[in-house]
């Protein structure tokens, strides 16, 4: 499995991609394909990848949602990703992935924190709405 973490600062200063860089390092062996990370201001993300889905950089995370302003890391298996994500076609989103990971973003952008209602699987995520 993924290995996900990140930070939320309540002071004035910024995440810095070091602090990152030292979770990461910690958690490295779960995800051996490859490691992200983003940081905008008070918050950041780091994941390291174990590609089982989607192996396209397209499924790279933390996954970017530039249209719907969202960041997301994820961990686990969403077992309906597909029908899920032909619902939400039919709302009207479109993909640039194939991965259970980007079905989660838009589903959260559908339902809300009620996504996870949608969800049959084993995970973990931690979504941020810019």
């Amino acid at each position: 499995m993924c290995g996900i973490c990140g930070q939320l600062r309540f002071d004035r200063h910024a995440v810095k991609s070091q602090d990152l860089n030292v979770m990461m390092s910690k958690i490295a062996r779960r995800g051996p394909d490859a490691s992200g990370q983003w940081a905008d201001g008070k918050i950041g993300f780091g994941h390291q990848r174990l590609s089982i889905i989607d192996l396209s950089n397209h499924a790279a995370q933390p996954m970017v949602d530039k249209v719907l302003d969202l960041v997301l890391v994820f961990n686990g298996t969403i077992y309906n990703y597909q029908s899920l994500r032909q619902d939400l076609i039919k709302q009207g989103y479109t993909f640039f992935s194939h991965s259970d990971t980007e079905v989660i973003l838009k589903a959260y952008h559908f339902w809300g924190e009620d996504c996870v209602t949608h969800l049959d699987g084993m995970f973990a995520f931690c979504i941020w709405n810019q």
